[in-house]
């Protein structure tokens, strides 16, 4: 066993930052958008720059600089992190389009839906992913992480 615990994991850590960091920066960003300040960005999904995908590419860079990008630990890595990012941009991101669309629906034909009224009142989360310059940004975000963790 390693002494100083998974705080001595240089990939632990580069991750851990880096999800960190996006998270802090969010609210920058937020008050950038909307001219107030506002904790709720760090404990929410989507928002700029992505969290998920600084996370990834973290661990990632991290992998790479303790173990080589010819190890099999890194192709792993990337893989999850490509899978992650296109989810933040893709899937995500429609599905948060698809929730404004439905809670619009049902703000507007709520008394014609024959639903529950734990149902209509329920409002989807609209916000889920990411845009590609937020993925980036957090994926650039990670980089820049792991490497700072990986070299000091």
């Amino acid at each position: 066993a390693s002494q100083g615990g998974v705080w001595s994991n240089v990939v632990f850590r580069a991750m851990f930052i880096a999800w960190l960091a996006a998270q802090v920066l969010k609210i920058g960003t937020s008050y950038l958008t909307s001219r107030r300040w506002d904790w709720r960005p760090l404990f929410d999904s989507g928002g700029m720059p992505s969290s998920h995908s600084a996370l990834c590419m973290g661990v990632t860079t991290a992998v790479a600089c303790l173990h080589g990008v010819t190890s099999s630990l890194f192709p792993i890595c990337l893989g999850f992190s490509a899978i992650v990012m296109y989810d933040a941009a893709n899937v995500r991101l429609q599905a948060g389009k698809h929730a404004q669309i439905l809670n619009a629906v049902v703000a507007k034909t709520k008394e014609n839906l024959e639903l529950d009224q734990s149902i209509t009142d329920m409002k989807l989360k609209e916000v889920l992913g990411h845009s590609k310059t937020q993925v980036l940004c957090g994926a650039l975000l990670g980089v820049i992480v792991g490497l700072w963790v990986s070299w000091s």
